[in-house]
């Protein structure tokens, strides 16, 4: 079933999957089409026109271009906009930083100040007897000056608003502060003397400390003066700062201002130039208006002009004047410099006046008393201000006292409040001081030129008046001189301020410029661009008309095409169509034959048909036998024949069908068949009758079967004929569309002629005129595009200039960062040198540890071999020595352990140098990519640069292909013109002559051009020499990168490794050399030392390698007791493998136990050995130790040192002959071991337990040997220690080495005599004897207690040793250090340590050993490193090399900023040359206008002419040459405006110049203006003053001095007319003030009037505008018209073609549809047959498939009904033969072995075994009863089923009970009938089936849970196991074995048993082993 429902499923499967497959396919084949339709059309669409693409194209890159360069602009912008930003942001952190030091200064200062003030108060205090005031005062002068501080500092930083006066007054503050100053130093001058003439009544020694103090506050107070001093002058500057921001404020405003003008000027430009071309088409009188309006503002130009002159002379002379001025000006900032001393100046000067004013006494007195009280007043003047400031200063100073007491009793803060007040009053005072003195210096020099006058006027004698003119001139002379300097002061001071700001304007002028033109800049390449941009739109736009026009042409030429290829087609049709109609003609002929043919067979069939009849009746009287006989055989062939024959007939009839469908013209073949077919029809017809009249005689019922296979032919005949018919309605239909098509051709033939022929003619003369208007478009346009091009070309040529200019700034920024780079590279480098040095001294050192290594290596060999002699004696020597050996194992393990540990911590050291070394190469790695990115930039920069030489390459050639071209067009215009119209040849000749004269212009642009660009070409190969030097250092970086790389990749890993090994050593090392300083006696022994040290290395390097091979030792010693744990097979198989693991040692297992143990002999020999050296090296350094402590002056050897040396050699000989005495007892031992060895064997099972625990113990003593190994290396470090110490010795020990080597030679001589003593016997001899005594007795745990002991000794020796390693270090250390002072302790150290080294010997021996190992591979690291040293040389030539490149480098870069700079002054140049450039492009403009006119002009003619040959054509000449009349008035009205238009733009240009210039001339003037209002207000002011002193003065004198007052009325006349004449003088230059004002407001009203006038230009511009937009509406009308008439023609001649297309359409469609029927119809039938064909296969295959499921019905159906009896018959039954045979078995078997026969029945049936005992237990008559139950109901096949688990307790009844019981609830079944349903059935591992397969006994689950009502999750198709299933799985499957439980075969294994239910899981095998053990 399950295998019936998998076909099915699978069946469905492949149906889906054929359907999804053909789904699938056909989606395939849509996306086919949908994607071979989108290539379609993107074919289509590529086949657009490619000139209009490739336009395109260009464009795109020109804007591309212009995209990157408006980039690169705005790129360079941000740097620029970044660096300033950078700049501003240094600036102000520096300010701020130099703020916050003035600021703390400050603080200083005041601190200083209070402190001073303090220092005041105390010596006020120590001057005054009175001491009790002195307690507040410090915190009042404190609080003083700092409130006063504070206070001005606020007033310093508040005041952001401040003039140039602000700083005069901040200058008085200064001065002020001096001032103060100075009286503080007074006041301390004071006190001190007081302090002094108290110190002479007081005592000394308070005294020199007073004074010491008063020094110090002296010093204070003038650090604190000269911190004010600077503060001030900080003060000074911060308002100079903020003065400037003022003026840059004031300046930004006016660029702002100027920016917003400048554009509003740029937006008039262009109006006027987008107004230009329609000005010349407005009314002549506005032109007028404006030339008038131009001719006013020229006048008024011209008048002002003469004003600015006349200003402009004033100018210059206030300018000699400033130059007289600054040279003043020099002399007053000398003064300025001078203001810190201002203050004694000031006083010398009083001091000077008052002299003066002396020695004017005598003069005065001389003349006239009067003179003499006059001079008194301004001395008592003088005196009094004087007095007045001392007073004011006592008054402070009193003040300051009075506060100073009071401060004990007020608060602070009123003190201070008072204070600050008072401080203010005192700066007050002190300011109006200051100006009294000034007022003082200017009345005595008044005074001065008064005394004078009056002298003069007062000696009317001839002496007095030559003397009193002599005096009066050099009075007045002086007089000038003071007010001149006076003034001067004043005036410089003015004009040093007018002369700064104008220097800032300057500057600021400068940069606005500078601004100005960089926006200009900006502004024209964004006027460029969007001049580029309209030129690129009008070139777009042009090439559209142009490709329109060319379509249209194209359109005309295709449509021509196509209505030749249409009348072709036409043609061809007609052609076909006769052809056609011939076919159908002949078609109908011989469809009239084979029809005619056809009625005669059909009547000779009649007439056949009458004879068969005929024939019938006579052959139905002949033979009736005959027929009986023939019938069969003739019917049958005769049928063959007629139905072959008619199927042949029937597929040549459909052939021909099809073939007359498919194709017209075989309609004659297929007509010829049919005949032929005919005639093979006749022939047939004649042999049927042939076979008739043969047949006649034989047989009768052929008549009747002729007949009706006549009347199928004639069914067939009438078919054919009906599609005959068809096929000739099809013909006619055909042959009338081409009667109508050949009409309709003829028709066309004559229409076409006569239209074609008007056509070509228009399309000719459209073509001519097409050609000529584009042409002249053409010419317009290039001349246009030209003169734009001319202006891009030297624009771009300037912002080329400019960008290169840019590019190189860029280049020298980038070299600049290159030179960074390089820089940092080289950084780089010098670490990377550094981390080279580590390497090569770490390189050294590995060197160094590789020949230490080799050494040890060959000390390893040599000790293996030793070890092998020793394996030898030892098995030779006693058993006894195991223990000890084992000791030695122990210990070498342990050592081996440690060594592992260190291994593993120099590979997790050499890991992070690793780490290291991979972060390094990240770092080169990094620096690479960032040179690589610096190569891509330079090869994008070089890219764009040439991009850009390849573009301006290009669009020169361009450019003069198109003047070439606009020449050739020119000419062929003129040409053109020429033969055209004659009457224009004058116009054109003017035009010609102006284009000519463009040609030439653009011919002077284009050298200009070649001018530029050969500075251009500089430029770029400057930048190519720069880009090269970059390659260069680029490909430098990049070496020296792989150079590092390759060092730190392939030596930098390996040296790491090493170095971090070496490191702690050389540290050491360098520590122990820089701690060491012995003297110059030590240095012998340091060298001893040192050679001892190496010794010892070398000692321990060899100790470390006997210590691993130790360590391999006792592993192998381990495996072998492992190996004994075996039998003695086993032990020979370990044996092999030792072979295999160790291949020297290839003898037996006895052999290897034996040189192991020699070898371990051999190493305890050789450590003795090393042992007694070491001793006897440590005595002979205490020795030298003792030497060099005892005395410095050891100069050769010492013969006691000597003496103890042998001493201790003797004790060693005598220690080695012990040992050797200690070996033989070993080898004696290992004899004994050897006889011992069949013991141990036994021992050796019991020790592998043990070996275990040892294991673990093992672990621990690793644990404790990895402290030991760190210990080791400690002693080893100072060891190397020791080591580089007696290297320094090694000169010294020459004499040692002598000495040494003789007493060696007498000491060989000495040594077999000596005899061997029992009392120095080492510890290790005794130990090997009670070793002895105990391994006799003992077994092999006691040998690893041993074992255990003897390594706790060890490791307690080695910590002695360590110490001892320790203390010898510190008592080298302590020795140097303390030297003879603790000679006792060392000595008594010495001791100890000799006492303890004697039992560390033999360790020191093998660490010796160890140390000369390693000291061999130390040399050949050493090679190493030297090698490597040298390669490390190479690279630092390499590297110096590469620095002296970069050195060069520096210089190309240095000289490329000089080549820079000159580039930036040529850029200066181009600059210049770009004004003129600009200038020549305004020239061009004018030009451009012109010839845009005479495009316009053009353009015009171009209509006319067109509107000509229109009239040419319709007849109407008369008003086209009206229009050309007017186009001709209009063309010189537009030429006249045009220069109008030209005219007024240049005068409006020209005005807007001179405008700007008038407005700087007049921003200048109001400049000068306001100087002269100051300089006027000053005169003023003096003048007032000088009057009010004079009048003043007069009074006094009339008061004073009666006697004088003629003289005095003179004086006042003179006083008067001097008065007047400056009032005069201050008249006139009001009036002149105000003439400039007039003049001023005149300027202004002018400017007003022009901008008017401008305004009012403007709205004329935007009429004008109008117009020319209506005059070219009016154009575009015209033009509209045009293209509306060329349109309707294009529509008319387009509908004539559409319309001839349709028709062609129709027809090709119609011949479409017919064939398209043909091909369907031929499609239709043979789909048809097909069809029938598949059909008959389906219907046949489901027939097959119907009949199938039947059979598999039925199949099911008995499979069903068997099942189901198997299951109600088979379910619960126990086969037969099994039970007879356990019956007759269980009798057969004797009485004793019955009971297993019924506990097998009972494990068959299920029975547990308990219960079975149960049942045994019972009496024999419950078997019986069993037995006759069970044959009583053995009759009754009623299946007997296991209990259920849940009825197994009542089992406490007998068997058969149960049994009968059993029977009779089996006996009714309870089961329902089966159910064939598909969701009922399970496969065969489906959990109900899983379920009951746990165990034997439960395995009747499914059959119980079946009849418990359970039979849903059971299979009803599967029958229980007793009968249905086999017990074993065929072929071993499992349970989910292939095929069907049902045709699975049941197994014959267990014939006599009944089937048990048994797991599918389960065999047989496992089933009988299950009864067996059960």
């Amino acid at each position: 079933m399950s295998s019936w429902l998998g076909g099915l499923g699978s069946g469905l499967g492949q149906s889906l999957g054929q359907v999804g497959g053909s789904l699938a396919s056909l989606t395939g084949q849509i996306s086919n089409f949908t994607k071979d339709m989108l290539m379609e059309g993107t074919e289509e669409v590529e086949d657009l026109p490619n000139a209009r693409r490739k336009e395109v194209e260009a464009i795109h890159t020109i804007l591309r271009s212009e995209n990157e360069r408006l980039k690169k602009l705005c790129a360079d912008l941000e740097e620029k906009h970044e660096a300033s930003e950078l700049q501003i942001k240094q600036q102000s952190m520096n300010y701020r930083h130099q703020l916050q030091q003035k600021e703390v200064e400050i603080s200083h200062l005041k601190a200083r100040q209070i402190a001073l003030q303090d220092q005041l108060l105390k010596l006020q205090s120590a001057a005054q007897p009175v001491d009790s005031g002195a307690g507040g005062g410090p915190a009042a002068t404190a609080s003083s000056p700092f409130g006063y501080g504070l206070s001005h500092h606020a007033s310093g930083f508040h005041d952001d608003d401040m003039d140039f006066g602000d700083i005069i007054s901040s200058q008085r503050e200064i001065n002020r502060l001096s001032n103060e100053v100075s009286r503080l130093e007074s006041e301390v001058g004071h006190w001190r003397h007081i302090a002094q003439t108290s110190k002479a009544q007081g005592s000394d020694s308070s005294d020199q400390s007073e004074i010491c103090k008063l020094q110090n506050i002296i010093k204070e107070l003038k650090q604190t003066r000269s911190q004010e001093i600077d503060n001030h002058q900080h003060e000074m500057s911060v308002l100079q700062n903020a003065h400037q921001q003022k003026l840059t404020e004031i300046t930004r405003r006016h660029r702002e201002e100027l920016s917003y003008y400048e554009d509003r000027i740029e937006e008039l430009e262009n109006l006027l130039q987008q107004g230009g071309p329609g000005i010349a088409v407005t009314d002549h009188s506005k032109t007028q208006e404006m030339q008038k309006s131009i001719q006013v503002l020229q006048a008024e130009k011209v008048e002002s002009t003469k004003k600015i002159e006349e200003l402009e002379n004033k100018i210059k002379d206030i300018s000699r004047k400033l130059s007289s001025a600054e040279n003043d000006r020099d002399v007053l900032r000398r003064e300025q410099e001078r203001l810190n001393v201002e203050n004694r100046q000031i006083l010398e000067e009083c001091e000077s006046l008052k002299l003066e004013c002396s020695k004017l006494q005598p003069y005065s007195e001389k003349q006239s008393d009067t003179m003499t009280e006059k001079e008194r007043i301004p001395q008592s003047l003088s005196v009094e201000e004087v007095f007045r400031l001392q007073q004011a200063l006592s008054d402070a100073e009193n003040e300051i006292k009075r506060l100073s007491n009071l401060n004990q009793d007020n608060n602070l803060a009123e003190d201070n409040l008072k204070l600050k007040m008072h401080v203010q009053v005192l700066e007050k005072e002190n300011s109006l001081l200051n100006k009294e003195k000034e007022e003082l210096h200017m009345s005595l020099s008044k005074l001065n030129s008064e005394y004078e006058v009056v002298k003069s006027t007062a000696a009317r004698d001839v002496d007095l008046d030559s003397e009193l003119c002599n005096l009066r001139q050099n009075l007045e002379a002086k007089e000038q001189e003071l007010n001149q300097s006076i003034n001067e002061k004043e005036i410089l001071i003015a004009e040093l301020e007018e002369l700064d700001k104008q220097n800032q304007e300057a500057t600021k002028h400068m940069i606005l410029i500078k601004d100005q033109l960089s926006k200009q800049q900006n502004e024209g390449d964004n006027t460029i661009s969007k001049l580029k941009k309209d030129l690129n739109d009008e070139k777009t736009r042009v090439h559209q008309l142009e490709d329109d026009k060319m379509n249209i042409t194209r359109e005309l030429d295709v449509q021509k095409e196509k209505l030749i290829q249409s009348e072709l087609v036409l043609n061809d049709l007609h052609l076909s169509k006769q052809k056609l109609e011939d076919k159908v003609d002949d078609l109908v002929d011989q469809l009239n034959k084979s029809h005619t043919q056809n009625l005669s067979i059909q009547k000779e069939n009649f007439e056949l048909q009458e004879h068969i009849k005929r024939k019938e009746e006579e052959l139905s009287r002949v033979r009736d036998e005959l027929t009986q006989s023939l019938n069969q055989d003739s019917d049958s062939n005769f049928k063959d024949n007629l139905l072959k024959e008619r199927e042949a007939e029937v597929r040549n009839l459909k052939q021909n069908l099809s073939e007359i469908e498919r194709l017209n013209e075989n309609l004659k073949k297929v007509a010829f068949d049919l005949k032929v077919e005919n005639e093979k029809l006749n022939l047939a017809c004649e042999d049927v009758r042939h076979q008739l009249e043969e047949s006649l005689s034989s047989n009768s019922l052929i008549a009747v079967e002729k007949s009706a296979v006549v009347e199928a032919l004639k069914l067939e005949k009438e078919q054919l004929e009906a599609e005959l018919c068809q096929a000739k309605k099809r013909l006619e239909e055909a042959s009338k569309y081409e009667q109508t098509i050949e009409e309709l051709s003829h028709a066309r033939h004559l229409s076409t002629s006569a239209l074609q022929l008007d056509h070509e003619h228009l399309i000719k003369l459209n073509q001519e005129k097409d050609f000529e208007i584009t042409e002249l478009k053409k010419n317009i346009e290039q001349m246009a595009t030209d003169h734009k091009e001319t202006k891009k070309m030297l624009s771009s040529s300037l912002e080329e200039q400019k960008q290169l200019t840019q590019l190189v700034n860029e280049k020298e920024i980038f070299i600049e960062k290159l030179k960074e780079r390089s820089s940092e590279l080289q950084e780089e480098l010098n670490k990377y040198t550094q981390a080279l040095r580590k390497n090569e001294i770490l390189r050294q050192t590995i060197e160094e540890k590789d020949r230490s290594l080799g050494s040890m290596k060959e000390e390893n060999s040599h000790l293996k071999e030793e070890l092998e002699r020793l394996r030898e004696q030892q098995s030779r020597a006693a058993p006894a020595a195991g223990p000890k050996t084992l000791d030695s194992i122990t210990e070498l393990e342990s050592e081996v352990n440690q060594l592992n540990i260190i291994k593993d911590n120099l590979e997790e050291e050499i890991k992070h140098h690793q780490k290291i070394i991979e972060d390094q190469n990240q770092s080169k790695i990094q620096l690479l990519q960032s040179l690589q990115e610096q190569k891509k930039e330079m090869d994008e920069f070089r890219y764009q640069h040439e991009q850009m030489n390849t573009t301006h390459t290009q669009l020169f050639l361009e450019k003069d292909e198109q003047i070439k071209n606009l020449q050739k067009t020119i000419e062929q215009i003129k040409t053109q013109l020429h033969e055209e119209r004659p009457d224009v040849q004058t116009e054109n000749s003017d035009i010609f002559q102006e284009t000519k004269v463009q040609g030439l212009h653009i011919e002077n642009g284009s050298e200009k051009h070649d001018l530029s660009k050969a500075e251009t070409e500089r430029l770029v190969k400057g930048i190519k020499e720069r880009e090269l030097e970059i390659k260069l250092l680029n490909e430098k970086n990049i070496s020296l990168t792989k150079q590092i790389d390759q060092l730190s990749k392939d030596e930098v890993g390996k040296l790491t490794q090493i170095i971090q090994q070496k490191d702690l050593e050389i540290q050491a090392l360098h520590a122990r050399i820089s701690s060491t300083s012995y003297p110059q006696d030590v240095v012998y022994l340091q060298q001893q030392l040192q050679a001892y040290a190496m010794e010892r290395e070398q000692v321990l390097a060899v100790l470390s390698e006997k210590t691993r091979e130790n360590s391999h030792l006792k592993t192998e010693y381990h495996k072998m007791m492992d190996i004994v744990a075996a039998k003695e097979a086993a032990l020979n198989k370990l044996q092999d493998e030792n072979k295999k693991l160790f291949t020297r040692f290839e003898s037996s297992g006895q052999d290897m136990f034996r040189e192991t143990i020699q070898n371990l002999s051999r190493i305890i020999r050789e450590k003795d050995i090393e042992i007694d050296a070491l001793s006897q090296k440590c005595q002979t350094l205490l020795t030298v130790l003792q030497a060099s402590n005892s005395g410095n002056e050891v100069g050769g050897v010492n013969s006691n040192q000597f003496e103890e040396l042998l001493r201790e050699r003797d004790k060693l000989k005598q220690q080695v002959k012990k040992m050797e005495e200690w070996k033989q007892q070993v080898m004696t031992t290992v004899q004994n071991m050897q006889h011992e060895s069949a013991q141990l064997q036994e021992e050796l099972h019991q020790l592998q337990a043990q070996v275990l625990v040892d294991s673990s113990n093992s672990s621990k003593l690793q644990v404790d040997y990895t402290g030991l190994i760190q210990s080791y290396e400690q002693n080893e470090t100072k060891l190397k220690n020791f080591g580089q110490e007696l290297a320094q010795v090694q000169h010294s020990i020459g004499q040692l080495c002598n000495t040494k080597d003789l007493l060696l030679g007498k000491l060989d001589i000495i040594s077999p005599q000596l005899s061997p003593e029992p009392s120095t016997a080492s510890q290790t001899a005794e130990s090997l004897r009670t070793v002895k005594s105990d391994v006799s007795s003992e077994s092999s745990k006691q040998e690893i207690e041993a074992l255990r002991r003897s390594l706790e000794e060890k490791d307690a020796t080695i910590r002695t040793l360590q110490e001892n390693n320790h203390r010898l270090s510190d008592s080298i250390a302590a020795s140097s250090e303390v030297e003879r002072k603790e000679h006792e302790q060392t000595d008594s150290e010495m001791r100890l340590l000799k006492e303890k080294q004697e039992s560390l010997q033999k360790s020191l021996k093998e660490k010796d050993l160890l140390i000369k190992a390693k000291s061999d591979q130390l040399l050949a690291l050493n090679e190493n490193l030297t090698n490597k040293v040298n390669e490390n040389e190479l690279l630092r030539q390499a590297v110096t090399n590469l620095k002296e490149r970069t050195l060069i480098l520096e210089m190309d870069i240095c000289k490329l900023k000089g080549e820079n700079e000159k580039i930036i002054e040529t850029s200066r140049g181009k600059e210049t040359e770009y004004q003129a450039l600009q200038e020549t492009n305004m020239k061009f403009s004018m030009m451009l206008r012109e010839k845009e006119f005479e495009c316009h002009s053009l353009k015009e003619k171009a209509v006319a002419f067109e509107q000509l040959l229109k009239e040419k054509e319709q007849g109407k000449t008369g008003e086209l040459n009206q229009l050309l009349n007017a186009v001709k008035s209009m063309q010189e009205k537009t030429v006249m405006f045009q220069q109008e238009r030209d005219q007024v733009m240049l005068a409006l240009k020209q005005k807007q110049m001179e405008n700007t210039a008038v407005q700087n001339e007049v921003q200048h003037l109001r400049d000068k203006e306001l100087r002269l209002n100051q300089e006027l207000e000053r005169l003023r002011n003096h003048l007032l003053e000088s009057e009010d002193s004079y009048t003043r003065e007069a009074l006094a004198a009339e008061d004073r001095e009666a006697k004088l007052r003629k003289k005095v009325t003179v004086l006042e006349e003179k006083l008067v007319s001097s008065s007047s004449a400056m009032e005069n003088a201050s008249h006139q230059a009001s009036l002149q003030v105000e003439s400039l004002q007039e003049q001023l407001n005149v300027v202004s009203k002018q400017r007003d009037e022009t901008v008017l006038q401008l305004s009012l230009s403007q709205e004329q511009v935007k009429q004008y505008a109008l117009s020319l937009s209506n005059l070219q509406m009016v154009l575009e009308h015209f033009q509209q018209e045009e293209k509306a008439m060329y349109s309707a023609e294009l529509e008319k001649h387009k509908q004539l073609v559409a319309e001839w297309k349709r028709k062609a359409e129709n027809l090709e469609g119609k011949l479409v549809s017919l064939q398209e029927r043909l091909d369907e119809a031929n499609a239709a039938l043979d789909s048809a047959s097909r069809l029938t064909e598949q059909l008959d296969l389906k219907e046949e295959q489901i027939e097959e498939l119907k009949k199938q499921n039947e059979l598999q019905q039925e199949m099911l159906d008995d499979v069903q009904k068997k099942l189901m009896n198997l299951v109600n018959s088979t379910e619960g039954k126990v086969d037969k033969v099994l039970m007879r045979n356990l019956f007759t078995g269980h009798f057969h078997t004797p009485k004793h072995q019955r009971h297993e026969v019924l506990r097998l029945m009972g494990s068959i049936l299920g029975i547990k075994k308990e219960e079975m005992d149960q049942l045994l237990t019972e009496d024999q008559g419950g078997v019986t009863r069993w037995m006759t139950g069970w044959l009583g109901g053995g009759s009754k096949s009623v299946p007997s089923t296991p209990l259920r688990p849940s009825q197994q307790s009542l089992l406490n009844s007998s068997f058969s009970e149960l049994f009968v019981k059993f029977l009779e609830t089996e006996s009714h079944p309870s089961v329902p009938p089966p159910k064939l349903s598909v969701h009922d059935m399970k496969p065969l591992d489906s959990p109900g089936r899983r379920k009951p397969d746990t165990s034997t006994p439960e395995s009747f689950k499914d059959t119980a849970e079946s009849r418990a009502g359970r039979r849903t999750d059971v299979n009803p198709f599967l029958a229980p196991r007793s009968a249905a299933v086999p017990l074993i799985n065929p072929a071993g499957l499992g349970p989910g074995g292939p095929g069907h439980l049902l045709l699975k075969p049941i197994s014959d294994v267990l014939p006599t048993f009944t089937p048990l239910p048994v797991s599918p899981d389960n065999s047989a095998g496992v089933v009988l082993k299950d009864l067996l053990k059960q």
